[in-house]
């Protein structure tokens, strides 16, 4: 039986790819706005600190006209970060209620906060970051990198949103590595120390040090006051690119989301102050949204690449077959990859140095 030219198109045109996978990429950055919008707004504080309300009630708190609070509320309904009661009220999901309501210690809203309004314009320059090889955040011939400078926006805010990420990774470390194996725990590169604090909570006898440039510091030892644990964590001023040497005295090193900031030859001189620095057995933990073998995905940590790209001079995530063969070379043995997933990381590259 003959096909006619009019099935022949059907069959043609069902064996086509979809524009749908294209179209969900194309409105990726709605979705993020949105959010934005709703952090920056205290929708999800105004939720919760008065139980479910009416659209009406919502607009006139937020002070906003019903058009745009009935075309917001649908929005966040349909990204699941608000749900509408039976009888038409409507209050956080669960996810927004743990995660985006103000004064909760891991509040994700300065991290929205500080990709809205640092990282979404700084994307503008990817084009340009991608043609010349260059940050578009940082001059490299003035200086090495974003973090060198000394304002609200990479001190106050930058430790506040990466805060509640560092809290939540530590965590998930702490359930796929032993921890608790070891006494002092360095955090270099810790910023607000979230790491520090999380770990400390959960292991009694652990002590630690925040080693960070000279103005980040005071935003670690404000959350690690906050915490009520200043009695076991410290902070160390420094710079990890100029000093010759870290701080000694401890057994577990830990470089969360530090080493995509740089190259390999950074990278490579890092790790090698990190084995200078720990004794015998000590260990170092890499931390990272880590590339597979291939450097194929996953998409978290390949786009993160690309954000290293518009940031960072030299900066990029690596896979772990990478770190694997960079801390062999420097001398760690037992290396291994342990797994878990967290904004910050989905897993972290161990070495010791040999007993």
């Amino acid at each position: 039986m003959t096909e006619t030219r009019e099935e022949t198109d059907v069959t043609e045109q069902s064996a086509r790819p979809s524009q749908i996978p294209l179209l969900n990429l194309v409105n990726g950055f709605m979705a993020f706005k949105t959010l934005a919008a709703a952090v920056e707004l205290d929708v999800f504080t105004a939720l919760s600190g008065r139980g479910a309300r009416t659209e009406a009630e919502l607009a006139a708190e937020l002070g906003l006209a019903p058009r745009p609070a009935r075309v917001l509320l649908a929005a966040l309904t349909s990204l699941e970060l608000v749900e509408r009661t039976g009888d038409g009220r409507y209050r956080n999901t669960p996810l927004a209620q743990e995660f985006l309501v103000e004064g909760v210690e891991d509040h994700f809203g300065g991290f929205v906060q500080f990709y809205d309004r640092v990282l979404y314009p700084g994307w503008q320059g990817i084009t340009e970051a991608l043609r010349t090889d260059s940050p578009v955040f940082a001059e490299p011939e003035e200086r090495d990198s974003v973090f060198e400078v000394d304002n609200f926006v990479m001190t106050e805010f930058f430790g506040n949103a990466m805060h509640a990420v560092a809290l939540t990774t530590a965590g998930a470390l702490a359930g796929a590595y032993d921890v608790g194996g070891h006494t002092a725990l360095l955090d270099v590169g810790g910023s607000s120390g979230g790491f520090p604090i999380e770990l400390c909570r959960r292991y009694p006898h652990l002590r630690a040090t925040v080693y960070d440039l000279p103005h980040v510091c005071p935003v670690a030892t404000k959350k690690v006051a906050a915490a009520g644990l200043e009695d076991r964590i410290g902070t160390a001023p420094g710079d990890l690119f100029t000093d010759a040497a870290l701080p000694s005295g401890h057994d577990l090193i830990v470089l969360s989301q530090v080493l995509h900031c740089a190259g390999e030859e950074r990278n490579r001189e890092t790790l090698r102050k990190c084995f200078e620095a720990l004794p015998p057995g000590g260990a170092v933990v890499v931390c990272e949204l880590l590339l597979d073998p291939a450097r194929s995905g996953p998409p978290a940590a390949a786009l993160m690449g690309m954000n290293m790209l518009v940031a960072h001079d030299g900066g990029e995530n690596n896979s772990e077959t990478e770190y694997l063969g960079w801390l062999a070379d420097t001398g760690f043995v037992d290396l291994e990859v342990v797994r878990f997933e967290a904004a910050g990381a989905n897993g972290a590259v161990v070495g010791r140095r040999p007993a």
